[in-house]
């Protein structure tokens, strides 16, 4: 059974690469944002008395972390998921995040530096979990607690 789940997670990650390969930009580009569902095409504007918090993405010879990995915001503020080093994503894990309705879809994995997933605050305040799939089991998890 081990055995099978190493496969099909090495398959994700194939199918996943090939996909950036796909969409990826010549290296004098400038690198585009990848927005939450809630603003297809663009970067995510926060509500009138809302904020952008930036979260950076990164490997390194040290660990792969969310850095914060603690954040506290607001219904209205943007969380900018920022790619400093590495290949990253944002997963808000419903098995993670029992009985809360309203989680973000899972971003795109982010392949090139600079590039970012904008996500609007919209759950109903609480605490909530975070990691990249990829790198869950490294340690790269955080915490967004959503206050009134």
């Amino acid at each position: 059974m081990h055995s099978i789940r190493v496969v099909a997670l090495g398959a994700l990650f194939i199918i996943a690469g090939c996909k950036g390969a796909e969409q990826a930009k010549p290296a004098d580009s400038a690198p585009a944002a990848t927005p939450s569902a809630a603003a297809p095409g663009g970067e995510v504007k926060p509500g009138p008395d809302g904020k952008i918090i930036v979260v950076e993405m990164t490997t390194d010879e040290t660990s792969s972390r969310f850095t914060p990995s603690e954040i506290t915001a607001r219904k209205g503020d943007v969380i900018r998921f920022t790619l400093k080093v590495g290949v990253h994503n944002v997963d808000f894990y419903p098995d993670s995040n029992a009985v809360k309705m309203g989680l973000p879809p899972t971003s795109e994995m982010l392949q090139l530096p600079g590039q970012t997933h904008d996500m609007l605050v919209t759950m109903e305040p609480g605490r909530y979990y975070f990691h990249c799939d990829p790198h869950a089991a490294l340690g790269m998890k955080g915490h967004l607690t959503v206050v009134p």
